[in-house]
Formats: C-alpha cells, sequence, structure tokens
C-alpha cells in the first residue's frame, strides 16, 4: 500500500468518525427513505433536507472537502449573505453541483437554505420564502441566469 493510498483511507475513516458524530446531533430522516416515488427529496425541514442533499458532498460540519471533487464550505461563508445565492446555486447548480430544480420544492428549497445560513457559523437573520423560491425559478424557466 502506497502512502498515498494509507493517507487518502486515513482521510476516509476521519471523514466516517466524524459523520457519525455529528450525525447524532441532526434530526433522522423522514419516510425511511430520501426519494418519493417521483424522484423528488420526502424530507421538509432544513435540518433534514441538509443531511439527505447536502452533506454528501458539503460534509457534515458544512466545511466542504477536496479530493476527487472539490466541494465548498458552506460554514461561515460571507456568499450567503444574500439568500438568492444559495438558492440560484440550489436550484441551477454550478460547476460540478447538479441542479435540484426537479427534486425540491419551493418550501424545500427556502427551507434548507434558510437552515444553512442561521447554522455552521453563519448568522443570517433575513428569510427566503418559498415565493422567493418561486419567482427564482421562474425566472431559470425563462431562461435567465438569476
Amino acid at each position: 500500500m502506497t502512502i498515498s493510498r494509507i493517507a487518502k483511507f486515513c482521510a476516509l475513516a476521519l471523514s466516517l468518525a466524524a459523520t457519525a458524530s455529528f450525525a447524532d446531533a441532526l434530526p433522522p430522516f423522514s419516510h425511511g427513505t430520501s426519494f418519493s416515488t417521483t424522484g423528488k427529496f420526502v424530507q421538509t425541514d432544513g435540518a433534514t433536507l441538509y443531511r439527505a442533499v447536502c452533506q454528501g458532498c458539503h460534509m457534515p460540519d458544512a466545511r466542504g472537502a477536496k479530493g476527487a471533487g472539490e466541494y465548498p464550505a458552506l460554514a461561515a461563508n460571507p456568499k450567503l449573505a444574500a439568500a438568492a445565492f444559495p438558492a440560484t446555486r440550489v436550484l441551477g447548480g454550478w460547476l460540478g453541483m447538479p441542479s435540484f430544480a426537479a427534486n425540491l420544492s419551493d418550501d424545500q428549497v427556502a427551507a434548507v437554505v434558510n437552515y444553512v445560513r442561521t447554522h455552521f457559523d453563519n448568522h443570517y437573520t433575513d428569510t427566503l420564502t418559498a415565493a422567493d423560491v418561486a419567482r427564482l425559478r421562474a425566472a431559470f424557466q425563462q431562461g435567465a441566469n438569476p
């Protein structure tokens, strides 16, 4: 086993250990599954949506990751000051991040964006509403880049 492989194995082991301890603080998944039969996520609250949708790439502590890809940190992120910024990323995707517009309702997008913006050393008090998300979604459908 090469040193590089050992280092990757150790990083994976540490990541799994961190995930296990952090996961205890989050609510459980709802309905025992992440998707409905229509391919939409079934979770409705921001914390559970983050756990089901976001933490696989952005990590349980939202500090991001580098490895096979680069996943930006959401923790203490000044780009989240404008609520529309993360909402447009969730709806439209960006670089290696896929769009979740087909998998999340306006209420779900608002819930997960508001959760991230008020947790992980983010302290943004204004909230994104489902109506705000609907306007952003409509702009995307009309071909705009909100």
